[in-house]
């Protein structure tokens, strides 16, 4: 029976799957310093693999470098032995939400998500630091290899997570930015979709490095555009040259062809805008019978090239026009504006989808008996955005008083949100801060009648510390954070702030939308990231010596719920942290069932062969247990054997 890993996966060995998979002859073996054969890969080899050229020492190249960039390459592929523990006292309506908010270092938060929403985000919204000089940035601290990283990552930390102010003084200042950024972006690409995008808040001290930091990781063809931004009205003037009023929204897709082009909501009139567009990736529609209207004279759709010739369309099989419209389903193939889950979106909605002898013009949504068509996601826009005074002016009037430097309006975030997101998609913030982004997506959700769902990503600084490095107009903000946390009774932590306004957010939508936010999910399951649930042994057992036997026999962290165990347990085996949890009791033992039976898990002590009959008629997807609930080497092949003859499809681990 194999153990769950209980560790995020290590990335340097998927890293050299690939690379094995393109070029096998480019992977060798070396031994470490113990003497231990290992996989590695031979680079020079592998550079000529990739040159037309003889390749015979260091070329110059276009590249990216500053000085700690191979050390964040390392920080991102390195695993981690930590774990999400759930909070479910500081959640709302923890049972039923589908919304995930993580306190802890997001670095560390998006190594435990790699497997669990890998390839699954639609949309990455972040507002990290500005760098301009008075910032606080993460430092990652990181001149260790794999193995000793692994297991001081067992510890905790006695730093706690640490936050530095980048001041300009530094002899690193970019430096110390960049490489704090990149390990962040590269794994937050791997968990974008195919047709996801990242939009990332950025101001002038770092727009230059960004977009070459983003080329790197995302690759200069995904660059979709970049948004500027008025974030006030009216200047400051702390410039020497010009007044500075706008801020700067990068967009990067994960792979372009595969994202659809952005809309920004509905408009009365304009320009009619096309089903396809020329310079669109080339993909096939199935569009549904009785989906579209049909107004050509002959009502035959043939191949048809638009623009001379910049735009076609190519019909796969027969369409039945009847009263006007499609008798059974059919498949196009051309340059399409929009994804099928866009095009079913507005099937489901009752949108008129006209053929015309220009095809698929004009487009227009069917909202209210009104015809509205979508608008164009443009790259400077200030009509209908918010400014950074309203973000101020919004905070005031769900806090009370200024409880935040510098927010981002929770309008911006809807705009961004409305431009790509689709119902049921998954938009994530790993710099939440006072979780703007749960805001706009939550008023999307309910002015749109979505169902999206969120993950918030906020490291939960410690208020009086910062209050201590800070001087001018922040401290005075900081000093309103806590006073109002002492009114509420809360620690004094910049996550308890992002959790409040989410918990005010969604009681005042509710309660100015009546039955229009009836099923909105206001909820939120709240996570920490903390060190792993296992004892050091469980990741060196080879390291136990004979006479510490008895220390493997209770490797689980004497302070840890079996709630915590189920939730590493969800990281291990990549399912999704807001699946639904029923706990049962059978046979005097506590047994969770997820999702149903994706998963069945019974953590306690004392396991019996009738017991594990009783689950396995349930034929679970997956069944976890301890290690050491079984009460000899015999039961646990005998529960094996339960399973492979009750219940087959059932995998079976242990921790």
């Amino acid at each position: 029976m194999d153990k769950l890993k209980m560790q995020s996966p290590n990335l340097v060995e998927g890293n050299i799957d690939k690379i094995a998979a393109l070029f096998p002859n480019c992977i060798t073996e070396d031994r470490d310093e113990n003497g231990v054969v290992r996989r590695v890969v031979d680079f020079d080899l592998l550079r000529q693999e990739l040159s037309a050229s003889l390749v015979e020492g260091p070329q110059e190249r276009y590249t990216l470098s500053w000085p700690g960039k191979n050390e964040a390459i390392l920080t991102a592929n390195a695993p981690i032995a930590k774990t999400l523990r759930p909070s479910e006292e500081e959640s709302v309506d923890f049972a039923n939400t589908k919304n995930i908010y993580i306190e802890g270092d997001n670095l560390d938060a998006l190594k435990l998500l790699q497997e669990t929403y890998l390839n699954k985000v639609k949309m990455i919204y972040i507002d990290p630091p500005y760098n301009t000089g008075n910032d606080f940035i993460y430092e990652d601290d990181f001149a260790e290899d794999t193995e000793a990283f692994l297991q001081r990552s067992n510890q905790k930390d006695e730093e706690g997570n640490r936050l530095i102010a980048n001041t300009e003084a530094n002899g690193r200042f970019h430096s110390d930015w960049l490489t704090m950024m990149y390990p962040r972006l590269k794994l937050a690409r791997n968990l974008l979709r195919e047709d996801g995008v990242i939009f990332i808040s950025i101001g002038d001290e770092e727009i230059a490095n960004t977009r070459k930091l983003c080329e790197e990781i995302f690759g200069g063809e995904n660059f979709c555009g970049m948004f500027v931004w008025e974030k006030k009205k009216k200047p400051s003037f702390l410039n020497a040259n010009m007044g500075s009023i706008t801020d700067y929204i990068l967009c990067y897709a994960k792979n372009r062809p595969s994202s659809p082009p952005f809309t920004a909501g509905t408009v009365e009139d304009g320009k009619k805008y096309p089903f396809n567009n020329a310079g669109n990736g080339i993909q096939t529609l199935t569009f549904p019978a009785q989906s579209a209207i049909f107004t050509c004279p002959d009502q035959i759709i043939d191949a048809q090239d638009m623009s001379e010739g910049n735009i076609k369309t190519e019909l796969l099989n027969s369409v039945e026009i009847l009263n006007g419209r499609n008798a059974n389903s059919f498949k196009l193939k051309g340059e399409w504006r929009y994804s099928q889950k866009k095009l079913d979106e507005f099937v489901e909605q009752g949108s008129e989808i006209v053929i015309s002898k220009v095809p698929f013009r004009p487009n227009y949504i069917n909202r209210s008996g009104e015809l509205k068509k979508t608008s164009n996601f443009l790259s400077h826009r200030t009509n209908g955005v918010p400014t950074n005074e309203d973000a101020t002016e919004e905070i005031r009037t769900l806090f009370g008083l200024d409880v935040m430097s510098y927010p981002k309006p929770s309008g911006l975030l809807k705009y961004l949100i409305t431009t790509v997101a689709s119902d049921g998609d998954i938009v994530m913030d790993f710099f939440a801060g006072s979780s703007t982004t749960a805001h706009g997506l939550l008023s999307f959700n309910v002015s749109e009648r979505r169902n999206c769902q969120y993950i918030m990503v906020q490291l939960p600084e410690n208020l009086e510390e910062s209050l201590d490095k800070a001087s001018g107009n922040a401290k005075i903000i900081i000093e309103n954070s806590i006073r109002f946390l002492d009114q509420i009774k809360k620690p004094h932590l910049l996550t308890e702030i992002g959790k409040e306004r989410i918990r005010r957010t969604g009681k005042k939508i509710k309660e100015e939308n009546g039955d229009k936010a009836k099923n909105l999910d206001i909820g939120f399951r709240v996570f920490k990231v903390d060190t792993s649930n296992m004892k050091d042994v469980y990741y060196t057992p080879d390291e136990l010596k004979q006479g510490n036997l008895d220390l493997f026999k209770d490797h689980i962290k004497p302070d840890r719920r079996p709630e915590d165990l189920l939730f590493q347990v969800f990281i291990d085996w990549g399912l999704d942290l807001s699946l639904p949890i029923a706990k049962e009791t059978i046979d005097g033992k506590t047994v969770f069932f997820v999702d149903t039976n994706a998963l069945v898990a019974c953590l306690d002590s004392g396991i019996t062969e009738d017991l594990v009959k009783k689950l396995a008629k349930h034929k679970p997807l997956r069944v976890v247990f301890r290690d050491d609930a079984f009460g000899s080497d015999s039961v646990k092949i005998n529960v094996e054997q339960i399973f492979k003859l009750l219940s087959p499809i059932t995998e079976v681990k242990t921790l």
